[in-house]
């Protein structure tokens, strides 16, 4: 698209997770407390497993910083997982090989595609990067990104709707309150939440697992973001493909999404009025913030649906690649349900794609410049009609 982009590095086991980020502007101001509290916000939530109770995820930022402030050249990022010390014999970059291959590969995973496209006989060599340990890197990118869109007057926040089948009740929501982070599974309906608390501690004892929805919630992004000039520049495209790249997302809606299907275009476009000043505004939202391709002023509302963990206590058939046998599936440790730390990575995926938004719009090499490019642009736009 422009010329922000990031690449993480990484294996679950390794030595740590790196990610390098190349194209915020000189002049941003980064707070890493702030970084890390979104790293910690993803390993916490009722029902994640042992793993975190190891790790504590903590960013160093090793360039592309001086002094708290960027300096327009590429970013580098490195988190160390903890528990590589008991993964050095196994995990060995260029030691002799150790310990048993896993070969029990399990349905709903890359195992087995990932064994077949890669040639490899270990699934070892697949599960340490596909695993959603990768995801701690995009939320430390994502993180860095909220600091540079917090200071154009943009916040990215979330919220858990759903959790195997138990819904929230949206007149229960106060959606004020979204991203405040009093909530141990991220959702703002506490009688839902105590429901849904029951039914992962159900899953723990049937050695199951659990999926649910998340909804990711952008206020204060300009309108006109995103373009309908070609279909790669329409930036729901590019939010739905965001979402869709986190681990276990099988389903994405903006807005009304599915719904838009079931009801007539009466029931669902979002009328427009002109208040005193002749401005346009909309009493609903069923649009998700975005028309045409580009957002509209209102707030852009994504849900994700995300699958339960393949990783069962009780595992399912499959097969054995070494010995072409039917087996149980192999158990890694892993979590019960992971929709709230979906959610923290679907924040950061939703504010790296804004981010890249906003530089492809008013991308400058400084932020004082960019910062009056937004000025000049929402003073002209808020003219109205």
């Amino acid at each position: 698209m422009g010329n922000f982009r990031f690449l993480t590095a990484g294996e679950s086991h390794g030595q740590c997770l790196t990610a390098i980020v190349e194209g915020l502007p000189a002049g941003l101001k980064v707070d890493i407390d702030r970084i890390n509290r979104d790293l910690a916000r993803r390993q916490q939530g009722y029902g994640r497993g042992g793993r975190m109770k190891i790790e504590t995820d903590k960013a160093e930022v090793l360039s592309g910083i001086r002094f708290a402030e960027t300096m327009g050249d590429p970013i580098t990022l490195r988190i160390v997982n903890k528990d590589w010390q008991n993964w050095t014999d196994r995990m060995s970059v260029f030691g002799d090989e150790y310990g048993d291959k896993v070969t029990a590969v399990r349905p709903g995973h890359a195992d087995l595609t990932g064994v077949l496209k890669y040639n490899r006989a270990d699934a070892r060599d697949i599960l340490e990067r596909a695993s959603a340990r990768e995801t701690a890197a995009r939320v430390a990118v994502g993180a860095l990104c909220k600091e540079f869109l917090k200071a154009c007057g943009i916040e990215v926040v979330s919220q858990v709707v759903k959790i195997g089948g138990i819904a929230v009740d949206e007149a229960n929501i106060d959606r004020s309150l979204i991203g405040s982070g009093n909530s141990e599974l991220n959702c703002y309906d506490s009688m839902a939440e105590e429901r849904m608390k029951e039914k992962i501690q159900q899953a723990i004892k049937d050695g199951d697992t659990l999926g649910g929805v998340f909804e990711v919630i952008v206020r204060g992004a300009p309108l006109g973001l995103g373009s309908h000039i070609q279909w790669d520049k329409r930036l729901d495209g590019r939010l739905a493909g965001a979402m869709m790249s986190i681990q276990a997302i099988k389903g994405v809606e903006i807005g009304a999404g599915f719904q838009c299907g079931e009801l007539p275009g009466s029931q669902i476009h979002d009328e427009m009025f002109l208040d005193s000043e002749k401005r346009v505004y909309r009493k609903t939202n069923r649009a998700g913030g975005l028309e045409g391709g580009m957002t509209n002023g209102e707030e852009i509302c994504i849900k994700a649906c995300m699958k339960p963990i393949p990783t069962l206590m009780q595992p399912l058939n499959s097969v054995d690649i070494g010995s072409k046998t039917e087996v149980s599936a192999c158990k890694e440790r892993s979590d019960v349900c992971a929709v709230s730390a979906a959610s923290v990575v679907g924040e950061a995926m939703t504010a790296i794609v804004m981010t890249e938004a906003m530089l492809d719009k008013f991308g400058c090499d400084a932020m004082v410049d960019l910062l009056h490019s937004l000025v000049c642009y929402r003073r002209r736009v808020q003219g109205g009609l």
